[in-house]
């Protein structure tokens, strides 16, 4: 009798929310039963995506981005979800007159002796400032209407900003590397506007719209750009994984070869929590490491390395 040795002819096997979770409880000993096991797998689940952040590069969350430098404009907001920057650009011209000329990053430590951070020229220096991405609700309210094109902001209150940083006004996020506090009230003007930050619309505001802070990632380049509609910052940026989300049937943003990976740290995770599944916690633990670096060995530059030192010379 001749064997069907036919295969599936499918390559895309994957674990929505629900069956990720129930792979996980089952391997703890236990099962899913309520919604609350939900709830609390999909919280260490987010959880868990945050600590392979906090382990490295991962390969698929790498996104490429650009931002129009404009001439003046010292800070310029990145996407909020940016964990950080891997490498970066200035970018001239299109096309076949496209030229990608190399910008240094630098530390706080060295950006803050920059003895004029408004002197103006071809960048060739930035700062990547990593905040949060956190917004925090203020007193304050605008003074007065501005308009799409405006240059200065006169607040109400500016006790809780910062000498430079980001605020929003309705849906526009703005930057401002100047606060003017006056000296007779808590009222405040800034200027050295970015407008429309972080693909929002610079629109006009009435008096008396609400302010908040809003502490995105952001870079900070020097010089500051001599010339607008010129210079162009083309960067990779490290991103974070999608959250769980609220429904079950929503599969998780990870490649499939991390899928053991996310099951056996998950697994790690709920043993923690459920009582009877303590007594596997150390073999959880185990077979975590070992699937996560399994995977962190695939996923890597395959390509070759060239190192090639700069060199300096002294006399």
């Amino acid at each position: 009798m001749a064997l069907n040795t036919a295969t599936s002819g499918t390559s895309s096997f994957n674990l929505d929310i629900n069956n990720l979770v129930e792979e996980a409880f089952e391997r703890c000993g236990s099962e899913l039963r309520t919604g609350y096991d939900l709830r609390t797998a999909r919280r260490s689940l987010n959880l868990l995506t945050i600590e392979w952040a906090n382990r490295g590069i991962n390969l698929w969350t790498v996104e490429q981005g650009e931002i129009p430098l404009n001439q003046g404009q010292i800070m310029y907001a990145l996407p909020t979800e940016t964990i950080d920057l891997l490498d970066q650009v200035v970018r001239t011209g299109t096309g076949q007159n496209q030229v990608d000329i190399n910008i240094t990053r630098i530390s706080e430590s060295t950006y803050i002796t920059i003895p004029n951070k408004n002197a103006q020229g071809r960048p060739i220096q930035i700062w990547i400032n990593r905040q949060s991405g956190n917004t925090n609700s203020t007193t304050a309210t605008l003074s007065t209407t501005i308009t799409a094109t405006s240059t200065t902001i006169d607040l109400s209150d500016v006790t809780m900003l910062g000498s430079a940083g980001f605020i929003k006004l309705d849906n526009e996020i703005i930057s401002y590397s100047n606060l003017a506090k006056s000296t007779t009230s808590s009222a405040g003007t800034l200027s050295n506007l970015g407008r429309g930050q972080q693909n929002t619309l610079a629109a006009a505001h009435t008096a008396g719209a609400a302010v908040t802070v809003t502490n995105v990632p952001n870079v900070s380049v020097w010089p500051v750009p001599e010339q607008g509609n010129y210079y162009t910052l083309v960067y990779y940026r490290l991103r974070r994984i999608q959250d769980a989300g609220s429904s079950g049937t929503n599969t998780q943003d990870i490649p499939f070869r991390f899928l053991p990976a996310m099951v056996a740290g998950l697994a790690y995770h709920l043993s923690m929590k459920i009582p009877e599944a303590l007594g596997r916690a150390e073999m959880l633990k185990a077979a975590y490491e070992q699937e996560f670096q399994l995977a962190a060995d695939e996923d890597r530059e395959k390509a070759a390395i060239r190192l090639a030192p700069r060199m300096q010379f002294m006399r």
